[in-house]
């Protein structure tokens, strides 16, 4: 115990950077949130530690993730540690570039990634769960004529893979100095889920063989589809490009193989307010026909892929989903994202079928920390298969949340509450991850924060 305490607080007091929320510290400049407080998981107290430096250099970026929860026999939880990808993942991503830049590349947590317009992966998160965070890549790399994105979702075993390639066919004649249809984009995208419980499907039957059904009991039985494959083709075209507004118009189609086919139609829009505000927004409706999800791979499809958990006889998957939606059905897609003044983040999204009652999905972010005001909020909610506007905030296991609310008695200090409604795995007698169950952690902390810079005057 007395080590584990003096590599935490040697760590703790060496460290001088501060990991700001979902956005990057700036080119030479580094920030630090390390701190300590109580952790109640699901019920159970432990003493939490945590160290998380970020660093930038260019446009080089690294974050790391630290974290001990210790009992109160001063034993270190063993979901903290008892995976190889645990001690991996202390360096939470290593970058170069951000999103949207001509070359981005991103090692370790992959956290709201989407492919394309997202008509097959949106807002992926490869580490829904605390406890079995995850390391994946993606590289999209822009040539001007044409270029490409890509994620691979996990190195340790099977999981996502998806690319996307992309062309400017007019940038190869004169045409493409033509101001709007010159920037006219084409692109192919192809991605997959090999984990084995991808494609596996749940069926319920009265009873197995030879056993008498039980009261209000409901068996299943399973069969395995295989990988999950999708195809599509999409085409955008940039309608106005300035330095204040972008305006473009893009459609797409997509085929899940062995499944069914959807095809949509949307608006981008992106406003640089002279660096008071920017905003983006993106209006999208979807034409779905039978056995088909658009945006298949979604924020939580780690925990929709599979789940099966015999002593409460829980049984379902992404594919039986996929499988059981046997009546054509539109949509729409809405996503909005504001940053004003550099104080105030917000990003949400939010979609429905028309006549499928339990087809919403929502997802809200974030993040307010004023430097002339002592105190900072940070929150992100996630939920999906919203059955009414009632459902869209009953924390269950479809849902993820946390919300933190801090004050600063110190610039340099904050005292906070941190609420996290995350996801605990559920394993059988060979540790294999069958699925996940809502996990609750209440933690109450100090933390210390330090930005700093690399030799700017």
């Amino acid at each position: 115990m007395k080590k584990y305490l003096l590599i935490i607080f040697i760590s703790f007091f060496l460290s001088t950077s501060y990991a700001q929320f979902e956005n990057y510290p700036q080119p030479g400049n580094g920030m630090f949130d390390g701190g300590m407080g109580l952790n109640w998981i699901n019920g159970e107290l432990y003493y939490s530690f945590h160290i998380r430096p970020e660093l930038a250099l260019g446009n080089f970026g690294v974050g790391l993730d630290l974290n001990f929860d210790i009992n109160r026999n001063g034993n270190i939880r063993t979901e903290n540690f008892n995976e190889f990808s645990d001690y991996l993942s202390i360096i939470r991503y290593v970058r170069y570039g951000v999103k949207n830049d001509p070359v981005y590349v991103k090692l370790g947590a992959l956290d709201y990634y989407t492919l394309g317009y997202g008509n097959i992966i949106s807002n992926y998160n490869n580490s829904p769960s605390y406890d079995t965070r995850k390391i994946g890549l993606v590289t999209d790399i822009d040539f001007g004529r044409f270029g490409f994105e890509s994620i691979y979702s996990n190195f340790l075993e099977s999981g996502i893979v998806g690319i996307r390639g992309y062309v400017r066919p007019l940038k190869y004649t004169s045409a493409g100095d033509i101001p709007v249809i010159g920037n006219l984009t084409v692109g192919l995208s192809y991605a997959a889920d090999f984990n084995k419980y991808a494609g596996i499907v749940f069926s319920p039957i009265s009873s197995p063989t030879n056993l008498s059904p039980a009261a209000g009991q409901t068996y299943y039985t399973s069969s395995d589809k295989g990988s999950i494959n999708i195809i599509s083709a999409d085409m955008g075209l940039p309608i106005i490009r300035s330095g204040m507004l972008t305006l473009q118009l893009y459609t797409d189609y997509t085929k899940i193989i062995n499944f069914g086919s959807g095809a949509a139609a949307g608006i981008m829009i992106d406003v640089n307010g002279l660096n008071f505000i920017k905003a983006s927004a993106k209006l999208e409706r979807r034409f779905n026909n039978a056995q088909y999800i658009a945006a298949y791979f979604n924020s939580l499809y780690e925990v929709e892929r599979y789940k099966a958990d015999t002593t409460t006889n829980s049984y379902s998957s992404k594919a039986t989903l996929l499988e059981n939606l046997t009546n054509p059905d539109n949509g729409y897609f809405g996503e909005l994202y504001v940053n004003a003044l550099g104080l105030f983040y917000a990003t949400g999204s939010y979609e429905r079928l028309d006549k499928t009652p339990n087809s919403g999905i929502l997802r809200i972010t974030a993040y307010v920390a004023p430097e002339s005001v002592p105190f900072i909020v940070r929150a992100g909610y996630d939920k999906i298969n919203i059955r009414s506007e009632k459902d869209l905030f009953t924390l269950d296991d479809r849902s993820y949340l946390y919300f933190e609310f801090g004050y600063k008695p110190m610039p340099y200090m904050v005292v906070s509450m941190l609420y996290k409604w995350t996801f605990a795995p559920l394993r059988d007698s060979g540790d294999n991850i069958i699925g996940y169950e809502p996990q609750k952690r209440v933690e109450p902390r100090v933390s210390f924060i330090f930005p700093f810079n690399f030799g700017r005057q």
